[in-house]
């Protein structure tokens, strides 16, 4: 279907919250729509991505501390809802969609108190926050899993399930086979992967358990390590005691060509990456950030490890010596990893960013099903 008209999205300054949107981006800018994207001030700027989205950044807070800082929040959200409503006002447009994070609430907020056509997407196997204050409002709850822990029965009905939406590169990577292994499981290649940022917990944990390794186990194996930047000098000295050249860097700019020639990953457990697994069909270790809100990375990883596409360990029992066996299996049997990747690519191709523009046109045309909520006071609602 061909669309026209302006499509509004909604996200967080997270890439957890903006990738999934640029991937919806994408497809409707496919389908003819204009679009544009409302955010914060640490929203990333779509110019070098998308050229064709334009950006408007609102005011938009969380709601902690004491009474001094929800006050201060109320009123910084207050004023995101008046000047959502001016850009509703300005572009007029057809539907609303919101991918969780600070600058969605004022958005979707004032887009239901105006009565506009509203999607919600929830990346994670929890509700969020932002999304649970907004559920009972809008028009239709996209999920990314099969099964979404939050959502309360009255709203169960405005449940679509359409996956997490990715980038279109990880969908490529999908077409391409996963590596072959050496007959004798050499050349096992472990990306590791910590968010933007890296994490400090696979500095510590990943060079040991290669450097304790036997060298007979140890040169099976080729490294490519995303690393902090003050952790950096430790990891190197870590392997280079070992005789180890691993390939170290604090960012990658190429993660879906460094997923491709991956045989396992070992990263986080954040909604993003669970998608562009599973789109990739890549296994991995999964090490849930123990302090996530609702544990929700704890409930991502289950869902790959449930359906024998990934390996669960929580952080307290993430130890060198867990990752060694765990490792040295994955050498001794070669077809636990290539079954584990066909599970994971089972799990993705679901097109989940064309399912959410399906939800996008089916809304666009008509006025929300039950969606709108009470326009009284939406901001009192938030600080309760």
């Amino acid at each position: 279907m061909t669309g026209s008209g302006h499509i509004m999205l909604a996200a967080g300054g997270t890439g957890g919250h903006i990738f999934p949107a640029i991937a919806v981006a994408e497809a409707l800018l496919s389908r003819g729509y204009t679009v544009s994207l409302i955010t914060d001030a640490r929203g990333m700027d779509l110019g070098s991505v998308l050229p064709d989205v334009a950006v408007h950044r609102i005011s938009a807070s969380g709601i902690g501390g004491g009474v001094v800082a929800k006050a201060k929040a109320v009123l910084s959200i207050g004023i995101g809802v008046i000047q959502a409503r001016r850009l509703f006002r300005k572009f007029r447009p057809r539907c609303i969609v919101g991918f969780g994070g600070y600058p969605s609430v004022p958005t979707m907020l004032a887009a239901t108190t105006r009565g506009l056509p509203t999607v919600i997407h929830e990346q994670n196997a929890v509700l969020g926050r932002a999304n649970h204050l907004l559920a009972g409002r809008v028009s239709a709850i996209a999920t990314s899993f099969d099964e979404t822990a939050g959502i309360a029965p009255e709203n169960a009905s405005k449940v679509v399930v359409t996956g997490n939406p990715v980038r279109h590169a990880f969908s490529e990577v999908r077409n391409r086979p996963y590596p072959a292994i050496g007959p004798n499981g050499e050349g096992v290649k472990i990306l590791v992967l910590g968010g933007s940022l890296g994490a400090t917990v696979f500095s510590d944990i990943v060079p040991r358990a290669i450097a304790d390794m036997p060298e007979t186990l140890r040169r099976r194996f080729a490294i490519v390590q995303q690393c902090r930047a003050e952790d950096m000098d430790r990891v190197r000295e870590t392997y280079d005691s070992v005789g180890l050249s691993p390939e170290l860097a604090t960012f990658f700019d190429d993660v879906p060509e460094r997923m491709a020639n991956a045989h396992i990953v070992i990263t986080r457990a954040g909604a993003s990456t669970i998608a562009e697994l599973a789109e990739a069909g890549r296994p991995a270790i999964l090490v849930p950030y123990p302090h996530a809100l609702d544990d929700h990375q704890t409930a991502n990883a289950r869902s790959i490890d449930d359906r024998q596409a990934g390996w669960l360990i929580p952080q307290d029992g993430f130890t060198p010596e867990s990752l060694t066996i765990r490792l040295e299996g994955f050498v001794n049997l070669t077809n636990t990893l290539t079954n584990a990747a066909e599970a994971a690519r089972s799990l993705g191709g679901r097109n989940a960013a064309d399912a959410v523009a399906d939800q996008v046109e089916r809304l666009s045309g008509a006025r929300p099903n039950g969606g709108a909520g009470p326009a009284s006071d939406p901001v009192r609602e938030i600080a309760a």
